[in-house]
């Protein structure tokens, strides 16, 4: 085997100084130790608007030609990928295959640790040839201490196949350069406990994860206002939801609310298109289709042609 290398000097294998005498702490000490830490992963988010902001804005463009967004880590890293590409359909009525988590060690990764299976980098770089990535696609990769090998051998593959290779890491660039299309550093500073980087590393992740799904959705005209007008009806909550939304933004009761979404097949936006518009179903889904998705310019695009 070949001689270790040290990864003592990474900021997130580094020691915290404000918890060294952790185990010694109160219940509440350690309560508001932890707080007063992630406060770090807000100040991180906003050093990092700019790559967020180009990592929608690119992704959006992807998606939108047909591409397909990837998540791909190891360990936590891996879990958050998969999750908020799991919430994606359910949010935002996705195919499932537009937005896919990759985790090292599959599915079983998610629920029993394998943190070994994170050390093959050719398994990374098999993972997105398996998956037939192509330049349409968005390879996102998440690491952080920037070192995972089978996390940079997606990378690698991925910019090998023309696709846009995204990184996010928790450690600055002049420890570890990581080739990218767009380089993602959040920098929350070391773990409360030390290496631990399922802590802060692993909540400035899922807030970054938020913030760009969410953003990429809302680029694609899935969100009309703030509200989840592609919401999927798939059990009670989520059809509370819709209905909840038909009755506020076309102000009508729930009982029509509930006639609407059915007569539009279960569909919110196309219920909303129908009733500001008057157009049938079948229309509805022309007019949606020739805008994209979106409900704010399918329902102008009739409003100017006197519908």
């Amino acid at each position: 085997m070949k001689n270790l290398e040290s990864r003592g000097h990474l900021l997130t294998e580094q020691i915290n100084a404000n918890s060294q005498n952790l185990d010694r702490l109160s219940s509440l000490e350690l309560v508001d130790l932890f707080n007063r830490e992630d406060a770090n992963t807000l100040a991180a988010i906003a050093a990092a608007r700019t790559q967020l902001a180009e990592t929608i804005d690119r992704t959006a463009e992807a998606l939108r030609q047909g591409g397909r967004l990837f998540y791909v880590g190891a360990g936590t890293s891996g879990r958050l990928g998969v999750l908020d590409a799991a919430e994606c359909p359910p949010t935002f009525c996705t195919p499932p295959e537009m937005v896919q988590g990759i985790i090292a060690g599959g599915a079983g990764a998610l629920v029993r640790s394998s943190e070994d299976l994170e050390d093959r980098f050719e398994d990374g770089a098999e993972a997105i040839a398996h998956r037939h990535v192509t330049q349409l696609d968005v390879v996102v990769g998440i690491t952080a201490g920037g070192t995972t090998p089978f996390v940079i051998g997606a990378l690698q593959a991925a910019r090998q196949r023309g696709a846009v290779a995204i990184s996010i890491a928790c450690v600055p660039a002049e420890q570890v350069s990581i080739e990218a299309d767009v380089d993602i550093r959040l920098l929350v500073g070391p773990e409360v406990l030390a290496g631990s980087t399922r802590l802060k590393a692993g909540t400035v992740t899922k807030m970054a994860l938020n913030i760009i799904s969410t953003g990429v959705m809302v680029r694609l005209g899935k969100v009309y206002g703030n509200r989840m007008v592609d919401v999927a009806v798939t059990n009670k909550k989520l059809r509370d939801r819709a209905l909840r939304i038909l009755q506020d933004l076309a102000d009508i009761d729930r009982e029509e609310a509930g006639f609407l979404l059915e007569k539009s097949g279960r569909n919110v936006k196309l219920a909303l298109l129908m009733h500001w518009t008057g157009v049938d179903k079948g229309e509805g889904d022309r007019l949606l289709a020739q805008h994209q998705g979106n409900l704010r310019q399918a329902v102008a695009s009739c409003q100017s042609h006197g519908h």
